[in-house]
């Protein structure tokens, strides 16, 4: 399970303001923020088993992410989601149209929603129960593990701690890494049901998950400025939200 939330065209100095947790297995191998080779500027965590990411950026602007679709009664069969982020950092098509070329294109992935940026569009994208693409308006947004915009509590709650800092009008990250790290559950009332049981409802209805096998693995925050600058920071977590390191990139065109 993942959680993000993003400002898009919403901000005076950034372009785009995104925040992410990343929930996953502690026994997946995965390693950390770094910069690619084969891709000048890019740069992302690296999931170890498959080979793509959750999270990445370029020195061009470009910035993608993907959470899994919560649904029990899928088989799990397919290629993996992360390989879609790696694949749009790595080209150099407009969003828009790389998004249309990969629905036409006959490769199954596991459930997935997909978010791509680049320096004039934002564009979802999700394959479940069938393929679709739309266009994502200037604004304040939020996406979980079921559709775009869908009003889970903590999707909501980080999205609104989100706009709350946006109009506090500071630069500093702290409250927003502090959003990232709140580990509070939701009341059962709130909780969806989405076919996991109740006390799984409860766990992952936390923002930040500290299990001993399962959690929040990553905390990231990229910003990307209105003047073309790209910033990526990465703090990691081992099992009971463990604090294991941190590491923060500013990204340039011709790096490496």
């Amino acid at each position: 399970m993942c959680l993000i939330a993003f400002a898009w065209q919403a901000h005076p100095r950034w372009r785009l303001l995104l925040l992410a947790n990343r929930d996953e297995f502690h026994a997946r191998p995965t390693a950390p923020l770094a910069t690619w080779d084969g891709r000048p500027g890019m740069a992302a965590g690296r999931d170890l088993r498959a080979g793509g990411t959750w999270l990445g950026a370029c020195a061009d602007g470009r910035v993608a992410t993907v959470t899994n679709v919560r649904d029990p009664g899928h088989g799990g069969d397919g290629a993996s989601r992360g390989l879609l982020v790696s694949d749009y950092l790595r080209s150099t098509q407009p969003c828009r149209a790389w998004g249309e070329a990969l629905h036409a294109r006959d490769v199954t992935y596991r459930p997935f929603n997909l978010l791509c940026f680049d320096a004039e569009e934002a564009c979802y994208l999700g394959n479940h129960p069938q393929a679709k693409q739309r266009r994502v308006e200037p604004g304040v947004h939020g996406l979980s593990n079921a559709d775009f915009d869908t009003p889970w509590p903590k999707t909501q709650a980080l999205m609104q701690r989100l706009t709350a800092w946006i109009e506090q009008e500071t630069d500093a990250f702290a409250p927003l890494w502090a959003a990232l790290a709140d580990s509070g559950e939701w009341p059962d009332a709130m909780l969806p049901d989405t076919g996991v049981g109740i006390e799984r409802e409860r766990m992952l209805s936390a923002a930040f998950i500290r299990g001993r096998d399962y959690g929040t693995r990553a905390s990231t925050l990229v910003a990307v400025g209105h003047d073309g600058r790209v910033w990526m920071s990465e703090r990691r977590f081992g099992p009971l939200g463990v604090f294991e390191g941190e590491r923060a990139l500013e990204l340039c065109s011709g790096t490496g």
